[in-house]
């Protein structure tokens, strides 16, 4: 779990630097009980901060702090619209939660006279939930969720296709090529902007490439024994974007990346 002083350095380096900060990396934000204080601290710098929950923690006086917290931007994960739907991928998830959540930050909004957060609904289309679009958008309109956002899945070992992917091909980051294997719509090109825009921290100060490291296998260093700035110039760093600008379909965390395709619909 973060800490706080590993938090504070973190801010108190970049934030002069930076302008966006999205407090989540594969995991739930609302475990740490010190997360609205973090959003709190980097309001206060100035930075635009967002984060991306289950919604199952957003009871009513979290929803509250959450509001009054300075927090711009909240992503909701609701993938389906039936409890049938939505426990195939959250799994052990309860759909009722996510509305019961969405509705309290919904109420306070109004009761504090708020705009932010900036509130979404994100579904990650699958086979399962495809025909539920519809109904998502209207559930949304329905409680007063600012925005709906479709993302289209990242499936392990999709070469020979899998029963999550939907059947419309707008909701799908890969295609069937003339050898009946399924291969992203995207050209892996040796570019992307990230490794020269921005970066993830993992929660024991680990700097990883991006957010597709999901197991951060690439660590280029860490701010716990260093500075970010010597992190982000040191030779590590240095040899990973050289062998990106190489060959990029030799780096293993990017041959699933959606980078160059549309993610969003």
């Amino acid at each position: 779990m973060l800490q706080d002083d590993l938090f504070e350095k973190a801010i108190e380096e970049l934030s002069q630097r930076t302008i966006y900060l999205l407090l989540y990396f594969q995991g739930e934000p609302y475990l740490n009980r010190n997360f609205i204080r973090y959003v709190n601290l980097a309001h206060r710098r100035n930075l635009y901060v967002a984060t991306s929950t289950n919604a199952h923690y957003l009871n009513n006086e979290m929803a509250r702090i959450t509001v009054e917290s300075g927090l711009d931007r909240l992503i909701i994960s609701i993938d389906g619209t039936t409890q049938e739907s939505y426990e195939k991928y959250r799994i052990g998830g309860h759909l009722d939660h996510v509305l019961e959540g969405t509705r309290n930050i919904v109420k306070w909004k109004h009761a504090l006279c708020s705009a932010k957060p900036h509130l979404i609904f994100q579904m990650v289309v699958f086979s399962s939930n495809e025909h539920q679009i519809k109904d998502l958008y209207t559930l949304a309109k329905t409680i007063g969720v600012d925005e709906v956002r479709l993302k289209t899945a990242q499936v392990n070992d999709f070469v020979n296709g899998s029963p999550l992917l939907p059947k419309q091909q707008q909701y799908s980051r890969y295609r069937k090529n003339s050898d009946e294997e399924y291969v992203l719509k995207n050209k892996l090109k040796n570019q992307c902007w990230r490794l020269w825009s921005s970066a993830v921290i993992t929660w024991d100060g680990a700097v990883v490439p991006c957010c597709f490291d999901k197991d951060a296998l690439h660590p280029m260093g860490n701010i716990q024994a260093s500075s970010f700035r010597k992190v982000w110039r040191n030779q590590t760093y240095r040899n990973f974007r050289s062998a990106l600008l190489q060959s990029r379909s030799e780096i293993e965390i990017c041959k699933n990346c959606s980078e160059g395709t549309q993610v969003w619909k």
